[in-house]
């Protein structure tokens, strides 16, 4: 096949040629244009191709059987946009009928609908059709081939939540194993820490890091990180939170991986003097929560049904319905003041991060009396993850949300913060967080869907101060679109969003820079079938 285009751009001519692919060589080989260019071109001759066959079928449709030429284009469009009426009034029949709405089940069972573009253009090429059959054709193909890929794209937000959601089996088996070993091997039930180093866990003249988490292989990749590239890894605190199911798989990984010289707190929450005296708000809010959440919307089959919704917006009430945001563990963060009364200043990590650089400068930012450091998500190149603002988060058609926030003000980002726990005692910020939680729970989560950053958005407002986007990079598990470039050279990477890390679903270019803190010859790593990829 050969394409020739006149210097009057006026015809376009395509007929076979044995020299093509000669052709098509000679220049690869002479390098004189790349294969992706190479690709581009053709693509380009395809949809000119076929953009002429269209030309065609109006013509054929006008009564102008003969005219195959992009000049029979300007005809028809020349007087358009010249501003005077065209000669034919075959463009405005076919606009007017696109135009027209397609019924909510007009297609349903239907038959005749030509499934592909190849086949409409057989069909047009069979002639006996009118401009507003051809429209109407047209338009019935391009609309069910939208809800195809509208339903396909709900399935795979509805896989990626089941997936998201559920333990993996060799996690579970990780947890299980361990917990065994915490019973049967006295080296798994060590003092963490040791005795003569608990002082250390409220000397402010450490580096005290504070991890939530009740994933344990999660867990020993965000404080291998840490320690490995901390220029005096014998001055890191790491407290790890977690709860009592998975406490001793917990203690157990972490007495038997020593992370020396490093300092590392294994507790339980009911091993908090704090929890353990009355009331917890969080835990409280947390179980209204829960009740109000599993009624959701009907759950996530009346949530997929939806076929007016667009696809992203479904995808988020999915997220909504994720088990981590009403976990204990995400909501955790809020009583770090209470939880460690002696300390002054900690770095808050999430479980799905992996820290690539010395994170001691932290401790050398100015917070100028804020309470939390954190980087800012609408200022990014990448409109997906940092573009967010509080109108991303929170509801501003409610009146309680509208006539106090501002919706184009900056969101920032959880998952790498710095505390100030001294200035932070200092206000009430714990108090507004509970209220307004306690009011989405008496709105029917009609404030917004989302765990504990809306909320946090709400109660640290105006006690943030901004930190470079050097110290936190998001999005590594929303999109794939992130260069493992880029990512390799952030100081912490965070996989929020549903690919985590650990799952299959995860995305391979970016995984291998949490899997290269996981030891995959480890005796429990490998018994329980858990590999690199």
């Amino acid at each position: 096949m050969q394409l020739h285009i006149s210097p009057s751009l006026r015809h376009v001519t395509v007929f076979p040629s044995k020299g093509f692919k000669e052709f098509i060589k000679v220049k690869v080989a002479s390098r004189r244009v790349s294969y992706r260019m190479l690709f581009y071109s053709l693509l380009f001759f395809t949809f000119l191709l076929r953009f002429v066959f269209v030309l065609t079928a109006v013509d054929g449709i006008d009564g102008e059987n003969k005219c195959t030429t992009i000049g029979c284009l300007g005809k028809k469009l020349g007087p358009r946009i010249l501003g005077r009426r065209p000669e034919s009034t075959v463009l405005e029949v076919i606009y007017q009928t696109l135009d027209e709405p397609v019924g909510k089940n007009e297609l349903q069972g239907r038959s005749d609908i030509p499934q592909t573009l190849e086949e409409f253009m057989t069909e047009m090429k069979k002639g006996g059709y009118d401009a507003k059959t051809f429209a109407v054709k047209l338009r019935e193909m391009v609309t069910l081939m939208e809800q195809r890929t509208r339903m396909a794209k709900i399935q795979e937000y509805l896989y990626r939540h089941v997936a998201s959601s559920s333990i993996p089996k060799q996690l579970h088996c990780l947890s299980l194993t361990l917990a065994n070993e915490h019973t049967n091997n006295a080296a798994a039930r060590l003092q963490l820490p040791s005795a003569e180093l608990v002082p250390a866990l409220v000397d402010n003249s450490y580096f005290h890091f504070v991890l939530a988490s009740d994933n344990v292989l999660a867990a020993s990749v965000v404080a291998a990180s840490l320690v490995r590239n901390f220029l005096r890894p014998q001055k890191v605190v790491l407290h790890i939170i977690t709860d009592k199911k998975t406490y001793y798989p917990m203690q157990a990984w972490f007495s038997l991986h020593s992370l020396s010289p490093a300092i590392i707190e294994v507790k339980a929450l009911h091993h908090f003097d704090w929890f353990t005296k009355g009331k917890v708000p969080v835990l409280e809010a947390m179980e209204k929560d829960q009740k109000v959440r599993s009624q959701f919307r009907g759950g996530s089959s009346a949530i997929v049904a939806n076929t007016t919704e667009k696809p992203k917006v479904i995808a988020a009430k999915l997220q909504a319905l994720s088990p981590k945001y009403n976990s204990v563990m995400n909501h955790i963060r809020i009583h770090l003041p209470e939880l460690f009364p002696s300390i002054n200043k900690v770095v808050f990590l999430d479980d799905d991060i992996v820290v690539q650089t010395d994170l001691s400068p932290l401790w050398d930012i100015e917070m100028n009396g804020k309470v939390n450091g954190a980087v800012e998500t609408c200022n990014g190149e990448d409109k997906f993850v940092m573009s967010k603002r509080l109108k991303s988060y929170l509801n501003f058609s409610h009146p309680l949300i509208s006539k106090i926030f501002n919706p184009n003000e900056c969101a920032w980002a959880y998952g790498m913060n710095i505390f100030d726990l001294e200035a932070w005692r200092k206000t009430n910020i714990s108090n507004v967080y509970h209220y307004w939680v306690e009011q989405n729970i008496k709105s029917d989560l009609s404030l917004w869907q989302l765990g504990t950053l809306p909320p946090g958005l709400i109660a640290f407002h105006g006690y943030v101060h901004v930190i470079d986007p050097f110290w936190h990079m998001l999005g590594l598990g929303y999109q794939e679109n992130t260069s493992f470039a880029d990512a390799e050279s952030a100081g912490v990477i965070h996989f929020n969003g549903r690919a985590k890390p650990w799952l299959e679903i995860a995305f391979p270019q970016l995984r291998k820079l949490w899997t290269k803190y996981v030891d995959f010859s480890d005796k429990f790593i490998k018994s329980c079938h858990i590999r690199a990829s």
